[in-house]
């Protein structure tokens, strides 16, 4: 064997090792396992409910499927070879609201963004003082501006869309927004599901970066799974 063939294998060989390496620095330290998108979750039904009316306050929710409130952004690694999508959510959440009749009244969400958890502890430490600055930001709110009509009282176990305008603050910028929702009551619990699209620069948010990260998208989205039981 040449000493020419001997060092080709010897780089080849290299190479692969430091193919290999990088390969498990990503899956250990930079692969992102994303959430599932939030959806409306089929909790029993209560066949003898009673009315829809009263004030609801937000709570933990069951077990398997929590209340929370998170985000969803895509990321690009360095090199620029590899995007993937970001979720973190918190269950630190706090609501109310009234309904009466068929209409829906002063909703009031807050979420304790220094709670936000993702898979990454990196990412999670990042966001508290780049780009979100939860600690200077600690909440997010959501305070509705417009009652919400239904057509008419749903059943139990029935999913409803309707729409939500009202005011958004993030990172100390309130902004008004319309924000689809799917809801249903169960007889006992409401839920709400939704997502907003967010353009970080309108909240004067600067995306934050990572050894890792070579950049993320200057917008995400804020999405949400909320429970409310009467207070």
């Amino acid at each position: 064997m040449s000493r020419l063939t001997k060092i080709l294998i010897g780089v080849v060989g290299g190479l692969v090792v430091l193919a290999i390496g990088l390969f498990v620095v990503y899956k250990v330290f930079v692969e992102s396992d994303p959430e599932p998108e939030a959806e409306i979750a089929e909790t029993e039904v209560v066949e003898d409910a009673g009315t829809l009316d009263g004030t609801y306050t937000a709570f933990a929710g069951p077990t398997e499927t929590p209340s929370f409130v998170g985000y969803r952004v895509q990321e690009v690694l360095v090199g620029g070879a590899i995007e993937q999508t970001a979720t973190g959510r918190t269950g630190d959440v706090t609501g109310t609201f009234t309904i009466t009749g068929n209409r829906v009244e002063e909703v009031s969400v807050t979420a304790n963004l220094t709670t936000l958890t993702s898979d990454r502890s990196q990412r999670d430490n990042a966001i508290k003082d780049r780009g979100l600055e939860s600690n200077m930001f600690p909440e997010a709110t959501f305070v509705l501006a417009e009652p919400i009509d239904l057509p008419e009282q749903p059943a139990p176990g029935e999913a409803v869309l309707v729409s939500a305008v009202g005011d958004f603050t993030l990172h100390g910028v309130t902004k008004r927004v319309e924000i689809p929702l799917e809801g249903r009551w169960d007889g006992e619990l409401i839920q709400a599901v939704g997502t907003l699209h967010i353009v970080f620069g309108d909240y004067d948010i600067e995306a934050p970066t990572a050894a890792a990260v070579a950049s993320i998208e200057d917008e995400g989205e804020m999405e949400f799974q909320l429970f409310f039981r009467q207070a």
